[in-house]
């Protein structure tokens, strides 16, 4: 991952090789049709889509791509993110596999009617 300091999810993927540009514009292009109102911004040096607070977060690593869906949205999913390998809040893709969009689209989906159910809670309070 770049460590420069970028302030757009363009200026993000430009600082990346042409092939690692592809994929990350794809993994961006698949959470925008999954959360069309979600907003882009970095967070923590990376791109973030937030929609009620934070949705998901991706980045570019040497060997795979980030994904964050939040702890939550790996919970719910354990299943068919078994394969890959994980941590609290992180599943990492192999960039020498294909990219899974499908799943990354469905957890991304998941997430939107989870933010959006909490922020709904929040205001009954």
């Amino acid at each position: 991952m770049k460590n420069l300091k970028t302030s757009s999810i363009d200026e993000y993927i430009a600082g990346f090789h042409a092939d690692l540009r592809v994929i990350l514009q794809k993994v961006r292009q698949t959470i925008h049709e999954a959360a069309p109102d979600a907003k882009e911004k970095i967070a923590y040096g990376i791109p973030t889509f937030a929609l009620e607070g934070n949705l998901v977060h991706f980045a570019a690593f040497k060997e795979h791509i980030g994904f964050y869906p939040d702890p939550r949205g790996i919970e719910e999913f354990m299943d068919k993110l078994a394969k890959y390998r994980s941590g609290k809040g992180t599943i990492q893709f192999p960039l020498n596999e294909p990219i899974p969009y499908e799943l990354i689209k469905e957890v991304t989906l998941w997430r939107v009617s989870d933010n959006l159910q909490r922020a709904e809670e929040k205001k009954k309070r």
